[in-house]
């Protein structure tokens, strides 16, 4: 369910504004994602489960805390995605409490801020009843609902599109950026793997590049969630 407003954003920009962001952060997103960001000059968003790192699955491996080092040491912003990676919505209070303290502290060491950090739900599934929670401990928080960022939106469920498979269709996103430029907004794609035999939550690096330069070629603003935010009229 999607939580009610607790403080709107006034999105109105006078160009286009993409963040490039990843989820959970395998260790590809870091080898050839940020790889691919950085040659086109700019930086992304990685939201971090901290429970996560280093963790070796059947289809992925997680990125280390050596490798989200390596992200902040070279300008991308560090997101907060909770330590256990699970469901906020199935958490109580406390629980939630103590494992949203548990990643800031683990984010601290190797990103460390006196900022709020943004935030993306774990399986775009956000919460009613801990809304104000998101709202008082980030500046943000993102979900999922392919949509593009205009208007009035919840600082807590920013809407987020998805990059994934079947291949076709993450590349037919360039779409998506041409509606951006037709009628200006914040455009926030998420994605997991940049893999050459992805995940079905991930791409190849050949259609996240082609992404990336696209919007780039477009004259979009491409940032990070932190830098896009001083680019919006709240």
């Amino acid at each position: 369910m999607r939580a009610l407003p607790v403080s709107t954003l006034n999105v109105t920009c006078t160009r286009p504004i993409v963040s490039f962001t990843f989820d959970d952060v395998p260790s590809t997103a870091q080898s050839a994602g940020a790889r691919i960001l950085e040659h086109s000059g700019v930086c992304g968003t990685f939201y971090i489960a901290g429970g996560l790192l280093g963790k070796k699955e059947p289809d992925r491996e997680l990125i280390s805390v050596e490798g989200c080092r390596s992200l902040a040491d070279a300008g991308h912003e560090i997101g907060c995605h909770t330590y256990a990676h699970r469901a906020v919505r199935t958490l109580g209070g406390l629980e939630l409490a103590e494992d949203l303290d548990r990643n800031r502290h683990l984010l601290d060491q190797f990103s460390p801020t006196t900022d709020r950090r943004n935030f993306a739900y774990p399986y775009n599934q956000g919460s009613l009843r801990h809304r104000k929670v998101f709202a008082k401990r980030f500046t943000t928080a993102r979900g999922g609902g392919d949509r593009i960022n205009r208007g009035a939106i919840n600082r807590s469920y920013l809407w987020g599109m998805e990059i994934r498979q079947p291949e076709s269709d993450a590349l037919s996103l360039t779409n998506q950026i041409d509606a951006l430029i037709a009628q200006p907004g914040w455009l926030i794609f998420f994605t997991h793997d940049i893999s050459e035999t992805p995940t079905p939550y991930g791409c190849t690096p050949d259609t996240f590049s082609i992404l990336v330069r696209y919007a780039v070629s477009k004259g979009c603003l491409i940032l990070p969630v932190r830098d896009a935010l001083q680019h919006i009229h709240d």
